[in-house]
């Protein structure tokens, strides 16, 4: 659906019912974000809050809180937009849908942005603390713009097409910031803002950054897509909307018209600490130096809205974010790494510590197959885009089995465990950079990365927790509380000072060592072998592969770390891990009454 604004949007979904008006006063201060979460939980519909403390602004929240409604925004483009990404990447497939090929005309209109000598988001002024002051979590270092929409130009390019839009997260109040004067801006690494900046700085000049908050839902979602370098998101943006991203100049900064609120600064070779903040893999991001925007304009229309979402651990309303990109890229995976068949970063992992992907074996077809091109493609997923935070890979064959798919996550894991030799099939990657976000590495940005590749034959029969078998695991000293997870996979838990190594050199006698594979190492193993989410999430976010992979019988083989099952990830929180998030149970209670009462009032 075409809009001019969040409140058309929001205006059309009330049509539908599935917006909800809370007209009582809410606190910005941790209140706003636990309706959120809980409105996100119940699958609740939109909120729009009509008077905010401390703010005279309203505030909206759970816009994209299900796929249904997220795909009701974008309900009348989609085929559009579908039918400009499947041209793109392999144009003869569009003759295969003859009856879309009149609308690829309209989508190259709706792409380019188109510049506005009228802008009503210039029409009135503020300041950054006039802004609902949003805390979503206790321990954060202030107030957080979470659904800011970050424009920059590369000082060495002029064309708007080349902009980039970015959402970065952005404090607005606390540490050492001059209220009003200041606001941290956190990008990380790998983002074409970086580059920018670089450019920036080797000129000697400040960067010019415009922070857009509101507008469209389709600004909003083209922001967080993954795009190629030098390919500006307001391209998507238009596609997305069905109407052109419109754009105004307002003293050298880029002014997005259709915005309810337009931050201008510049940031330059200077940092100031940021955060802490609670971010999605579960935990809060530590406070570290980053660059800041010194204020110059806060412009905003008339009755604006400022929209926001709460992160934390997965699911949260950026999963469907993540369900819109898939489902708008997924054709484009193929033509970006030929070979590649299927690709899942999994939510409940964090996103990055988990990839998984599927791939084409088709090297020396004659012998027995093993993983060779499988691994090729590996390496070419690592430098891809964002894919390349991934910090575990599992990378299996297409061909041992057509069927396979990433998405039915334990029948992935079955295959891959029942197939992959681990003398031959990891390959790590150490001392290297990981997410910003994750924590289990060596140092901020610094980690390693496990690459697991699957090709061939099952070569084991994986354990299903029953029998003898389960019941003569060897426990030692520290370790108790052996817990099976799924078929090859068990959870034991670990006190902070049991031997990893000890457990590795007891499992050597152990005599079913192949029907358990994979035994993952936890302080509570009850909790962690709850459910599929548990393990995702404690598994692959509290462990670093070259610090916490133990193999039996380990050994350097031509520098290639090589072993015999099981292996054992130690998935213990350790002193360098961040704290994870912990709800307010009084102010969580308060907040479910609340939104209890705007449900029940329809």
């Amino acid at each position: 659906m075409s809009y001019k604004s969040l409140e058309e949007a929001l205006i059309d979904l009330k049509t539908v019912g599935m917006l909800l008006t809370i007209s009582e006063e809410v606190d910005p201060y941790l209140e706003m974000a636990s309706i959120a979460r809980l409105a996100y939980e119940k699958q609740a519909p939109a909120i729009l809050f009509e008077k905010v403390k401390g703010s005279p602004f309203r505030a909206a929240c759970n816009i994209f809180g299900t796929v249904e409604r997220a795909e009701f925004l974008f309900r009348k483009e989609w085929k559009t937009l579908e039918t400009a990404i499947a041209a793109k990447a392999n144009p003869l497939s569009v003759f295969k849908t003859p009856q879309n090929i009149p609308l690829l005309p309209f989508a190259g209109l709706q792409a380019n942005p188109l510049r506005s000598f009228g802008a009503p988001v210039l029409q009135e002024e503020c300041t950054l603390s006039d802004l609902p002051q949003l805390h979503s979590w206790k321990d954060d270092g202030g107030a957080f713009i979470t659904l800011p929409q970050v424009c920059s130009l590369d000082p060495t390019q002029s064309s708007i097409l080349k902009a980039n839009l970015g959402m970065y997260r952005i404090q607005i109040s606390g540490n050492d910031y001059v209220q009003n004067k200041e606001c941290g801006l956190h990008y990380q690494i790998n983002r074409d803002i970086a580059r920018h900046h670089q450019n920036a700085i080797a000129q000697k000049k400040p960067l010019k950054v415009s922070i857009f908050i509101g507008g469209p839902p389709a600004h909003t979602l083209a922001a967080v897509m993954p795009m190629p370098e030098n390919l500006s998101e307001l391209i998507i943006a238009g596609l997305l909307n069905g109407r052109a991203f419109r754009y105004s100049m307002h003293e050298g900064w880029i002014v997005s018209t259709d915005a309810d609120f337009c931050i201008l600064g510049e940031i330059e070779n200077h940092l100031k600490p940021e955060g802490p903040f609670g971010d999605h893999l579960g935990y809060y991001s530590a406070k570290h130096d980053f660059p800041f925007l010194k204020i110059a304009k806060v412009f905003h229309k008339k009755n604006a809205i400022f929209p926001f979402t709460v992160v934390g651990r997965p699911p949260q309303e950026d999963t469907v974010f993540g369900h819109l990109i898939h489902k708008i890229t997924a054709p484009m995976v193929p033509a970006s790494i030929p070979g590649l068949q299927e690709m899942h970063a999994v939510d409940a992992a964090g996103v990055h510590p988990l990839l998984l992907a599927i791939a084409s074996e088709r090297y020396v077809p004659y012998r027995a197959p093993e993983p060779m091109e499988i691994l090729k493609t590996a390496n070419a997923i690592l430098g891809f885009n964002q894919a390349a935070l991934a910090k575990y890979l599992f990378i299996a064959a297409r061909e041992d089995d057509p069927s396979l798919t990433t998405k039915d996550i334990p029948s992935f894991f079955s295959h891959m465990l029942s197939r992959i030799d681990f003398s031959r099939d990891l390959h790590f990657q150490t001392s290297t950079t990981i997410d910003t976000l994750d924590y289990s590495g060596t140092s901020l940005n610094h980690g390693s990365k496990l690459v697991l590749a699957a090709a061939g034959k099952h070569i084991r029969e994986l354990g299903n927790g029953e029998g003898e078998v389960f019941q003569s695991f060897p426990l030692i000293d520290g370790f108790s509380n052996l817990r099976y997870m799924m078929p090859g996979v068990l959870v034991l838990e670990g006190t902070p000072s049991a031997s990893m190594e000890a457990l590795a050199k007891a499992l050597e006698s152990w005599n079913h060592q192949g029907l358990y594979p994979w035994i993952t190492v936890a302080d509570d193993a009850s909790f962690t072998s709850k459910n599929i989410e548990n393990w995702l999430w404690v598994t692959f976010t509290r462990s670093d592969p070259a610090q916490d992979v133990y193999g039996v019988r380990h050994h350097i083989h031509y520098k290639h770390y090589a072993c015999e099952c099981p292996i054992l990830i130690d998935a213990r929180h350790k002193p360098h891990h961040q704290k994870p998030l912990i709800v307010d149970s009084e102010i969580e209670n308060r907040a479910e009454a609340k939104l209890l009462k705007a449900l029940k009032r329809g």
